[in-house]
């Protein structure tokens, strides 16, 4: 028979998740997507508190803070430019943007107070690693998590290195093994987002996304590579970025923008995640999660 593809093989996953874990997901907008596919059937999932993040340095501080708790105050507050009036931070997405500081405040320190709760008991951590590219803002000397629509002039662009990608992650590790952070131990999974950053064009997008590979690939080497070596002090990678370039390298699994996955894309890489990592014995429970979640969005054709 003919080979039509070059399909990904999936390494026995060593971390694995449960619905019995807590589980924290960080990163890229690929997070949102899949996250928000867990929390529908029914796993206890936090996704990106501080909306989408993109670097592996933004993702390091937001879990500082997750870990401290520490609210945002006036002096975090940042107008949004480019004529729009509303108030951020650079510590957070733009979804989480509002009219005034106060609003802003009172939404961003709620969400972390809930997600900091989450975020010392939960056991896994799934990171989705975007771009090795960031922007550091001159008067701070600080990489921010978005630029809010601010003149490129108050940014340096840099392209962080596989080994500054590398110490980035070991740093979120070591920070969640740390006995006095009173942090619950955590097992990771790190995946690369398989959307595509075509600013710099093709090649700079493979550069980027070689150096996020390379970086995780320098961290799972300098772990544990047995479970039973040091349970709590443990990652595993998801070759999600993989699958799509390799085995849905055809247009038809892309958006109109040729970048994004489709949907259907989106399904497909939730369906081989939870089936590379989702304990066996509960697939049945998984299953029946799945058809509560599907009973929940009938809408009666008399309601309609």
């Amino acid at each position: 028979m003919m080979k039509l593809q070059t399909p990904v093989a999936d390494e026995p996953c060593k971390v694995g998740i449960s619905y019995e874990d807590k589980i924290m997901m960080l990163g890229s907008c690929f997070t949102d997507n899949i996250g928000r596919q867990l929390a529908d059937y029914g796993f206890d999932v936090c996704v990106n508190p501080f909306g989408t993040l993109y670097n592996p340095v933004s993702i390091f501080r937001s879990v500082e803070r997750l870990i401290s708790g520490t609210p945002f105050t006036a002096e975090d507050c940042v107008q949004i430019g480019a004529g729009d009036s509303r108030w951020c931070s650079f510590s957070h997405h733009t979804s989480f943007a509002r009219a005034s500081r106060e609003e802003f405040l009172e939404h961003a320190n709620m969400a972390l107070k809930a997600a900091h709760e989450h975020f010392l008991s939960c056991t896994k951590v799934i990171i989705t690693l975007g771009t090795s590219w960031c922007f550091r803002h001159k008067e701070s000397d600080a990489i921010v998590s978005n630029c809010l629509k601010h003149p490129a002039s108050e940014f340096f662009r840099e392209r962080l290195s596989a080994a500054e990608v590398t110490e980035a992650l070991r740093r979120i590790v070591e920070l969640c093994c740390e006995p006095s952070a009173g942090v619950c131990p955590k097992q990771f999974i790190f995946t690369v987002s398989p959307i595509r950053h075509f600013k710099d064009g093709a090649h700079g997008n493979q550069i980027s996304k070689s150096a996020l590979l390379l970086g995780i690939d320098d961290l799972l080497a300098g772990l544990p590579a047995d479970l039973s070596m040091n349970p709590f002090y443990f990652a595993d990678y998801f070759p999600a970025y993989e699958i799509v370039m390799d085995e849905l390298r055809d247009y038809r699994f892309y958006a109109e923008d040729m970048c994004h996955p489709t949907q259907q894309t989106v399904d497909y890489i939730r369906e081989r995640f939870l089936g590379w990592s989702l304990h066996a014995n509960e697939s049945p429970r998984l299953q029946e999660k799945i058809r509560e979640y599907r009973r929940s969005c009938h809408i009666p054709l008399e309601n309609r």
